[in-house]
């Protein structure tokens, strides 16, 4: 039996080490990239989250990073889900404020992407939409230290995992991924920042989800046509980050390295289910926007 106590780092190194104990000859971690054809479960695993934001206790994900080839590679295998998840907002009470900040907002990554991935469907779309609101509602709360608003940042990072888990994710974690292994970027900091350039990318082919975004985040879109509530949604995105304390530039992000974090991003596992395909001149668009 093994018990992972932590954040996303710490649960994700449990499911590899699980997964390779019980099948030996995926050793070397490098060869569960992608959907990992592994043939058995895990090792019987208890995951006790202690951030709220990644949601790794629920879902069939994880990520390595490689720092010998500056890179976080995701592996997808249904076999590494833990047995059991204790979800306890106690648990997660003495996160400092930076941490809250940026987990939570790697949350509403998970929840926003889920919502409008290619694979996105009715059942996943109810869990994301209501993730999104319990965000909205609870994340300032959380990054306070408000028992409220732990709870609710508990209950939606913990939800928006089960659907991302089974409909992908897109291109702002695809880019957050190489700002973390090129930069050390903290994972959820890069969520963040990348997010609201995202769905501006993204928002001619998200139909009008962009206007349950802006709802589900306490925007009034009365009387508002599709520009309109596009642009409110990526603002409360936008304005929220800021609010949690989330920086806007990257200043450690250097001309030289754009052709490699392109590259890289459009390699991600992550960029297939993004809802518009992206070039390697739109990555590098997008990456410009942090400098």
């Amino acid at each position: 039996m093994m018990i992972t106590i932590g954040g996303g780092s710490s649960m994700d190194t449990g499911k590899g080490i699980g997964i390779i104990i019980n099948n030996p000859e995926f050793a070397d971690v490098r060869s569960l990239e992608g959907v990992a054809p592994t043939k058995k479960r895990t090792v019987f695993t208890i995951a006790v989250p202690t951030t709220g934001g990644t949601g790794a206790e629920s879902t069939i994900n994880y990520v390595v990073t490689d720092v010998e080839r500056k890179r976080k590679f995701v592996c997808v295998d249904p076999n590494d889900i833990p047995d059991i998840a204790v979800v306890d907002p106690d648990m997660m009470s003495s996160m400092p404020r930076g941490l809250t900040a940026s987990t939570g907002m790697d949350a509403l990554t998970h929840a926003i992407e889920g919502y409008t991935t290619a694979a996105a469907w009715e059942l996943s779309d109810c869990l994301d939409l209501e993730a999104i609101k319990l965000i909205g509602k609870n994340l300032r709360k959380a990054v306070a230290n408000d028992p409220d608003g732990r709870e609710g940042m508990a209950l939606a990072q913990y939800v928006t995992a089960m659907a991302y888990s089974n409909v992908g994710l897109g291109i702002a974690h695809s880019m957050a991924h190489t700002l973390g292994a090129v930069y050390d970027t903290p994972h959820g900091v890069a969520c963040a920042m990348m997010l609201p350039i995202v769905m501006e990318f993204n928002a001619e082919a998200t139909g009008t989800k962009f206007k349950d975004i802006a709802e589900a985040l306490g925007v009034d879109t009365t009387g508002m046509d599709q520009a309109a509530y596009r642009k409110a949604a990526v603002d409360a995105v936008r304005q929220l980050s800021i609010d949690v304390g989330i920086p806007t530039k990257l200043e450690k992000l250097k001309e030289k390295d754009l052709p490699f974090l392109c590259e890289s991003a459009a390699a991600d596992a992550c960029a297939p289910g993004n809802p518009k395909h992206a070039t390697l001149e739109d990555f590098e668009k997008m990456f410009r926007k942090l400098m």
